[in-house]
């Protein structure tokens, strides 16, 4: 719609629950349009229409209802939104032209009734709306450039604008009509000049997928961050959350976790501080059945999900408007021919095998995923189609995808391993935490549950996605999944609740409910059943099986010999068993210790794996939880020795390489995609021991968010600890303990 129109209709909304500045805050509904046409040219108002609209829900505020002076009753007899859209398109064309013009433009008091309320139900409820919903005049905007002077006018609400360019309040009581009134006398006043240059508010109507850069700045008061978006969640769903702000070009980065796979987080970047100030307002509304969280991001974080400088990536995203399809799984075997072949003639890829582009890892070989490009929507819809349909041996997964995901795969597998591969020779002490922090303490409070008949294949996103709205409830760290003698996934979780209710209200909603296929039995326990069967025990219809460290001929390992242990030094959780060990020796007088200690066990040689990775130990096991956390082995001279040799002084004698200085920092909190090059650079400037960042990793590789850094001196520590402790890292906050 032309900004240059001489014809505005001045615009009026109210939903049923918050108006003015929070309007649409709250994903209410509209319940009132009011609007007026004003001639500019010659100087005429024509009628004010003002029209109650019928909401799904028929519920309203009190404020609301003392504002508007509407009932319950009001809208049950009013029309719906569509219709009453309708009635406008119908009723506005039909002035305009009397008035012998073709064309007008709206104008508002703010974009929120528009933006904020108008364009996000529309989408809901799959509504058209007509073209002139896509481009309107905001009067305060033009009144701000008409009076550049006028910064001492409060808030500048309708009425002191009114005052400052000396023009009578407006009397009118009803809401809707005394704005539109106000705002039909202040832009008379305004826009007296028919021709007379104004800006138009846009809405984009299509997200546009293009590459970023990681040296393009990024302006971090247009970022957000959404959590708790359904795993298949596209770009152009988050576009759709986000309906009526313009996202910017290449703007939505979804994040991965460690395996590959969409955590549920999306970075957004909008074009302006504006729209992102909006976006920040969407802060837990619903996506389908699931409330999206809405925080504020950084640039840096965008560009470190987003961001890439891979010719290659940019060469297969130089085609603008192409639909990106993600192909997961493809055999290692695989060509371009197979791949083409396994798509049809039905999805042409663009530019046939140009339209490919299969990930590697940096010696070269194939990872199993490929990114394919459409020309058109028609032929990736076909490409879906053939989701989990067999190629070669394995089946294949499609899914749509970004360019941002496309340029973080790539960043992820074609980037240098930052902890080298261990040499398979030497053997060096791996350290483990001996009571695992989140190991609930017992207790015969019932406010965990018990998840019975997962599928194998089931992960943390998929049992958070299966309790629905009840995730809000969860404690943090609160899920654990129950590993069998093998380290597979045994089929049962734990979930730690916020309360008995909440737990109770789960097993009654759960109970049954399907999940891949498959319906999970949902049961109520106590804290202390949960942690016997976490610690090695079995809970089954018999009752409870006490776990292996409770039973009298349980021993530390044999394995324990080859570094001896000062019985002071083990905890209790050190009689756990791990299934990597070898079998018990005979059984020796423990005596405990209130401290928690670190235990220490030689790693064999079968616990080092190819492929430029590490093994990882958990402990104790079986079975463990996700937030058990466990470490990489680690070179002589490493962090991970010198943690080793200062909580274990027998340890650290057998080995005279390991350091026997520095100070030792837990950080705490850590975002789940941190990197020892993040570390390091959050730390820059302050004096390091060499190999000074060990990260923990849980039982899937995934960062648990806790780091252990070895400063040079306990002064620098300190001082570390002091002056770091309130930056934020990459947008989070941390927490930073000195370890004695």
């Amino acid at each position: 719609m032309a900004s240059h129109s001489d014809t505005l209709v001045v615009f009026f909304g109210a939903t049923a629950g918050a108006n003015g500045g929070k309007l649409g805050s709250d994903e209410r509904e509209i319940i009132l349009l009011v609007w007026q046409i004003v001639d500019l040219h010659e100087k005429k108002v024509g009628k004010l229409h003002r029209c109650v609209v019928k909401p799904d829900a028929l519920e309203l505020t009190d404020q609301c209802s003392e504002d508007t002076g509407l009932t319950v009753d009001d809208l049950a007899e009013a029309e719906p939104l569509d219709k009453v859209l309708q009635q406008f398109q119908q009723s506005v064309s039909s002035e305009v032209k009397c008035l012998g013009r073709s064309s007008f433009t709206l104008c508002v008091d703010s974009p929120h009734v528009i933006r904020q309320a108008l364009h996000p139900e529309a989408s809901k409820k799959n509504l058209v709306l007509p073209e002139c919903f896509f481009s309107f005049v905001d009067v305060k905007k033009e009144f701000h450039k008409c009076c550049p002077d006028a910064s001492s006018v409060p808030k500048r609400t309708l009425a002191s604008m009114l005052e400052y360019v000396g023009l009578p309040a407006v009397s009118e009581e009803s809401m809707g009509e005394m704005e539109v009134s106000s705002m039909v006398q202040l832009t008379l006043h305004l826009l007296a000049e028919p021709h007379s240059k104004r800006t138009a508010d846009v809405i984009n109507v299509f997200l546009v997928s293009f590459p970023s850069n990681k040296m393009e700045p990024v302006d971090s008061e247009t970022v957000i961050r959404a959590r708790g978006l359904p795993w298949q969640s596209s770009d152009q769903d988050i576009a759709r959350f986000f309906k009526g702000l313009s996202i910017a070009k290449g703007g939505v980065a979804l994040c991965l976790n460690a395996q590959g796979r969409r955590n549920g987080e999306a970075l957004v970047r909008f074009i302006n501080s504006e729209h992102r100030d909006l976006a920040l307002e969407r802060h837990k509304h619903h996506m389908g059945s699931r409330y999206i969280e809405v925080y504020k991001a950084t640039g840096e974080e965008f560009l470190k999900i987003a961001g890439g400088t891979s010719n290659e990536v940019a060469q297969f995203l130089s085609k603008e408007n192409q639909v990106i399809i993600r192909m997961r799984g493809l055999p290692f075997t695989a060509t371009p021919q197979d791949v083409l072949s396994f798509l049809g003639p039905e999805s042409p890829v663009t530019d046939d095998a140009e339209g490919l582009l299969f990930v590697k890892y940096p010696d070269g070989r194939p990872t199993g995923d490929a990114f394919v490009l459409f020309s058109c929507e028609e032929y990736a819809q076909n490409a879906l189609k053939r989701h989990k349909q067999i190629l070669g041996k394995r089946y294949i997964e499609l899914f749509r995808s970004t360019a941002a995901e496309v340029q973080q795969v790539l960043n992820r597998y074609m980037s240098a391993p930052l902890i080298s591969t261990l040499p398979p020779s030497p053997i060096m002490p791996v350290p483990v935490l001996a009571s695992p922090p989140y190991l609930p303490a017992a207790s015969s409070s019932r406010d965990c549950v018990r998840l019975r008949g997962l599928p194998y294949t089931a992960g943390i996103e998929d049992i958070l996605e299966f309790m629905g709205e009840h995730t809000v409830d969860i404690k943090p760290h609160g899920v654990h999944m129950v590993l069998n003698q093998q380290g597979r996934p045994s089929g049962d979780a734990f979930i730690q609740m916020k309360s008995p209710d909440k737990s109770f209200m789960v097993a009654q909603k759960c109970h049954k409910k399907t999940m891949k296929d498959r319906y999970v039995e949902v049961f109520q326990c106590s804290t202390e059943e949960m942690s016997i069967v976490l610690m090695g025990g079995t809970l089954n219809r018999s009752g409870l099986s006490p776990p292996p460290c409770k039973l009298p001929c349980l021993s530390p390992p044999t394995a324990y010999a080859a570094f001896p242990t000062p019985p002071s030094m083990l905890s209790e959780a050190a009689l756990y068993q791990p299934p990597l060990l070898a079998a018990p020796r005979p059984h020796q007088t423990v005596a405990h210790s209130p401290a928690h200690a670190l235990a220490y066990y030689p790693p064999q040689p079968h616990m080092y794996m190819n492929m430029n990775m590490n093994y990882t130990a958990y402990y104790p096991s079986p079975p463990v939880s996700p937030s058990t956390v466990g470490y990489f082995a680690a070179p002589p001279g490493s962090v991970a020795a010198a943690v080793a040799a200062q909580s274990h002084p027998a340890a650290g004698a057998a080995s005279s390489g390991l350091p026997q200085h520095g100070a030792l920092v837990r950080m705490q909190g850590l975002p789940y995609n941190t990197g020892v090059k993040d570390i390091l650079s959050f730390f820059q400037g302050y004096q390091l021991q060499p190999d000074a960042v060990l990260i923990l990793y849980n039982f899937s590789g995934q960062c648990s968010g806790e780091a252990l850094i070895t400063f040079h001196s306990e002064e620098i520590a300190r001082r570390a600890v002091a002056e770091r402790s309130t930056q934020p890292f990459y947008g989070q906050q941390v927490h930073m303990v000195l370890c004695n």
